[in-house]
């Protein structure tokens, strides 16, 4: 998997009091492989200001980040005070063929922290390639159902819904979006954090 970059420094809270949205997690949220400004979360800020959402939405996703790292850095997305945070998590975990119960008690690990800390969670899942076997896939997939009905968290069981095996939506690596694609992704999380937000206000809507 890509090798780990840090996101760039985000603007100074004074610059942009809106609510944060934070994506957290790997390459599939940092938008590996495609042009700056074309990762999910920059759609999905595109998304969400034109249909009147005051929210800001910071992407907070690494490259090659497994749920490890994701625990490491959990307490930085505590400290953004987001309003809601996306998590996105495990891919690199196995396609590298990690324990599933390691695996199972970073997230949970994430999950809980954040969910003390008052902030809204929602899960994004995703799977693995047949290769890996029926049983290692189907305990990787039971991760995000038991741990979305552990915390009672909306989930989407596959991020790339509408997005892997369709036609011009998948890098040539078969596991990152191309830009369109992150599109739909975009589209796929917006749907799982409407009922989260804070309806638009009839000003904002005009």
């Amino acid at each position: 998997m890509p090798t780990a970059v840090e996101p760039p420094p985000e603007p100074s809270p004074r610059q942009d009091s809106r609510p944060r949205i934070v994506c957290f997690g790997d390459s599939l949220t940092a938008g590996y492989g495609t042009d700056p400004g074309q990762a999910y979360p920059d759609y999905l800020q595109t998304l969400l200001d034109q249909k009147g959402y005051e929210y800001r939405v910071v992407n907070a996703g690494i490259s090659g980040n497994t749920s490890k790292d994701g625990v490491a850095r959990v307490d930085h997305i505590v400290a953004m005070k987001p309003d809601i945070v996306v998590v996105e998590f495990g891919g690199n975990d196995g396609l590298r063929g990690l324990r599933i119960a390691d695996t199972r008690a970073n997230l949970d690990k994430i999950l809980s922290t954040l969910n003390q800390s008052g902030t809204k969670v929602v899960l994004a899942g995703i799977t693995l390639p047949p290769d890996y076997g029926q049983d290692y896939i189907r305990q990787f997939d039971e991760s995000y159902t038991l741990l979305a009905k552990k915390y009672h968290v909306p989930m989407i069981p596959f991020l790339l819904k509408g997005v892997f095996g369709v036609d011009g939506m998948m890098q040539a690596d078969r596991t990152h979006a191309t830009a369109a694609g992150n599109k739909v992704v975009a589209e796929n999380v917006r749907a799982l954090i409407q009922p989260l937000m804070k309806k638009p206000s009839i000003r904002s809507q005009r």
